[in-house]
């Protein structure tokens, strides 16, 4: 334990699950995000913000068993509170909140922290980002197929090479199970079981049901139709055959040949989505298509989850609003991003360090930097208390800066400004007048070398 005036100092610590983040971690995930913006706001998605804290029942009731994951306490006013889980279930409070304020079909984009009382891991933190885009107010496929399209392009917007978008229909995973004869209340014992079959293998999920209280004669039934595997079209037509009759697998099989039709419309790369009839979802409130983003590589699992949710609005408003939505999460994307390498990593914001050489040149470097920040490049001087030229290039040097520009005695005198690219050490001299846009040049150039060397 540290010593302070003779005390003992506690080292402060940050909680378990939760994470400092430095600038240039924050300029990664800042680029994300405004790129996810873009795509956003291209499918004409708005934003908008609901707060951090909930009444606890808002939230309970929603999320199945992961509902003890809820952070919730008793605040001052005796008031039962919970820190949002997911941006789905406030969305959904939002609506029955704000119905007449809105126009429908109502698509909102949302993207802020959430938390979670989960065991961290690789991938998995207490507090983390979602980036969330939602359709609410209609029941139509193409709502789907656009949230499946936003996602596409958000992901190809930050160059994300090897992701595919699973898709399934929680009624096609009901009619299985009624297919193989198991009652209702075990059905979800089922679907548990199944989401797990990439992971631990048909024996796998085959020994869980089991123990389960599953027959083997069911579960056999059951993994032969997940395991059905191809172009979504020929696996949509089996599956027909197989569960004939069966009205749940009548819906899902039809909602999925829409929604398959419209992505092949909307010009969907068919690389970055398949049919899966293994995926599950484990939250309550679907009741439609699911989708998840994978990457198989590296080895981190899910990037985001979506689905319909037709009946969770109505819990706020006894009638039902239906609705469907994509949930991205942003740091199992930045781990992604990191670990392939897929965007240059910004090392600050700042464009150009502007140098001072002792008082009798401070006015200068003033007058510059002012010119500069007008013209809209980010820079900035020098503001330690001993200015000596080292101190001011190693301040450059650490922080990343690409560019410093020198005003000493004799580039004043001349009306001059020496400019220097860090990373080469190559320098030139041009007229003050002239320097702004030449620093624009050369930024814009470092800036876009930068890029071409990262693809």
């Amino acid at each position: 334990m540290a010593q302070s005036g003779g005390r003992p100092v506690r080292p402060p610590q940050v909680l378990k699950g939760m994470r400092d983040i430095l600038p240039q971690q924050m300029l990664l995930r800042q680029h994300v995000i405004s790129t996810f913006r873009r795509v956003f706001e291209r499918y004409g998605f708005e934003p908008i913000e609901t707060p951090v804290l909930e009444y606890l029942d808002v939230l309970t009731g929603k999320y199945g068993e992961d509902e003890k994951l809820i952070y919730h306490f008793t605040d001052r006013g005796g008031r039962e509170v919970g820190m949002r889980y997911d941006l789905t279930v406030p969305l959904a409070r939002f609506v029955a909140t704000h119905r007449h304020e809105l126009s429908f079909p109502f698509k909102r984009y949302h993207i802020e922290p959430v938390f979670r009382a989960d065991r961290p891991q690789r991938g998995r933190y207490r507090q983390f980002w979602q980036c969330d885009a939602d359709i609410v107010g209609t029941a139509s496929m193409l709502a789907d197929a656009e949230v499946i399209m936003v996602w596409i392009d958000a992901l190809s917007a930050i160059h994300m090479p090897n992701f595919v978008i699973h898709i399934n229909h929680r009624k096609l995973l009901q009619s299985m199970a009624q297919f193989a004869g198991v009652p209702d209340a075990q059905a979800v014992t089922i679907h548990r079981a199944i989401d797990k079959l990439a992971k631990i293998g048909r024996d796998g999920v085959r020994e869980e049901m089991l123990q389960n209280g599953i027959s083997p004669e069911a579960a056999d039934r059951v993994l032969d139709l997940v395991e059905l595997e191809g172009e979504p079209g020929v696996v949509l037509a089996e599956l027909r055959t197989r569960l004939a009759g069966n009205q749940l697998a009548e819906e899902g099989i039809a909602d999925l040949e829409e929604l398959f039709r419209y992505l092949g419309e909307l010009n969907a790369d068919p690389k970055h989505y398949c049919l899966d009839l293994a995926l599950a979802r484990g939250l309550d409130y679907y009741t439609g298509p699911v989708f998840e983003a994978m990457v198989s590589e590296p080895n981190i699992g899910s990037l985001g989850g979506a689905g319909r949710y037709d009946h969770l609005i109505g819990m706020f408003l006894g009638e039902d609003i239906p609705a469907t939505g994509a949930s991205l999460g942003l740091e199992r994307i930045i781990d992604v991003i990191q670990v392939l390498n897929l965007l240059p990593q910004p090392q600050t914001v700042t464009d150009v360090l502007v140098t001072i050489f002792g008082d009798e040149g401070l006015g200068a470097s003033l007058g510059f930097v002012s010119q500069l920040r007008a013209a809209g490049i980010n820079a900035e001087v020098y503001l330690g208390e001993r200015r000596d030229l080292r101190r001011q290039m190693q301040y450059a040097d650490r922080k990343g800066i690409p560019l410093a520009a020198f005003l000493g005695p004799e580039e004043i005198a001349a009306g001059m400004v020496n400019v220097r690219v860090m990373a080469t050490g190559e320098q030139f001299t041009v007229p003050v007048g002239e320097a702004v846009d030449a620093i624009n040049r050369l930024h814009v150039r470092e800036r876009d070398s930068d890029g071409a060397a990262r693809q």
